[in-house]
């Protein structure tokens, strides 16, 4: 371990060789820390908080704090923080809340300055959070999902994987999977073309769901009917869409085109009434 001499260390910590601990930075009792990180001055890596491989904590970031959770009762919980990861200035990750409860980030995530993720979080692999994003307690968020500056999910919200999210989107439903959603309300934009191309989906697949698409929210068909039609595409992605919907309990954004069509619908009844 390389640690500045003004760096406090406990010697309770497990802290892999070559692992570098900038000025100032803290390490608490009882943290994990493997091979190849960086701890960068004035960061926090609190208690029963573990990181494992190539994980780059910047300056001033907070790792494994309490939770914000009025029902917490200083009970021990974890956090756990995969390989690979680049966590900027500032960012703050709460261990859970609950008896030997855990907050999980995966790997290769890049949450830029000032990102919260809460208590009971699950973060998958590979996602960027934008400056400023909000996670509340228990989200989750599966994997490559893109969330804009200043978005803030509700707790128990859901990003489907390979999502897109605008900037400062107040989430409090479920987010859908291979989408675009964006405003305030959010609603729906689209698919996440972009997103899918860079995903190296295949044309078959981009064009299953872009049927998805069309039957969820142009069909004017049943949510059951237009499930039971999705699953009948026979693509892994639109499968999954269709699970992800189903096991929805706040609910999911909806398209934008919805609401157009509803306040034409009571138009045209007050017109002809």
């Amino acid at each position: 371990m390389e640690a500045h001499p003004t760096a406090v260390v406990s010697p309770r910590a497990a802290v892999a060789r070559g692992v570098r601990v900038g000025p100032y930075a803290v390490v608490e009792d009882e943290v994990s820390i493997e091979e190849g990180c960086e701890i960068g001055a004035h960061a926090v890596i609190k208690r029963f908080t573990s990181l494992g491989r190539g994980n780059r904590v910047y300056e001033h970031a907070t790792l494994g704090g309490e939770p914000q959770d009025v029902k917490f009762k200083g009970e021990p919980s974890r956090l756990e923080i995969g390989d690979d990861n680049l966590i900027r200035e500032y960012v703050t990750i709460h261990r859970a809340s609950g008896e030997s409860a855990l907050t999980r980030v995966g790997s290769r995530n890049f949450l830029m300055v000032g990102t919260h993720v809460a208590h009971n979080c699950e973060v998958g692999d590979d996602n960027v959070f934008a400056n400023g994003v909000a996670l509340a307690g228990h989200v989750v968020v599966e994997d490559h999902v893109f969330l804009s500056s200043n978005v803030g999910a509700h707790q128990f919200v859901r990003f489907g994987r390979y999502a897109m999210v605008g900037g400062k989107s107040k989430i409090v439903q479920d987010v859908l999977p291979f989408f675009t959603t964006d405003g305030n309300p959010p609603r729906v934009r689209g698919l996440n073309a972009i997103g899918l191309r860079r995903g190296g989906f295949p044309a078959e697949s981009r064009a299953a769901l872009k049927r998805a698409y069309q039957l969820l929210f142009r069909a004017r068909l049943p949510i059951e009917r237009a499930l039971d039609e999705m699953e009948e595409i026979g693509d892994e992605s639109v499968a999954h869409l269709a699970r992800f919907i189903r096991a929805s309990r706040r609910g999911f954004t909806r398209e934008a085109r919805d609401e157009a069509t509803a306040a034409e619908r009571e138009l045209l009844f007050k017109v002809s009434g």
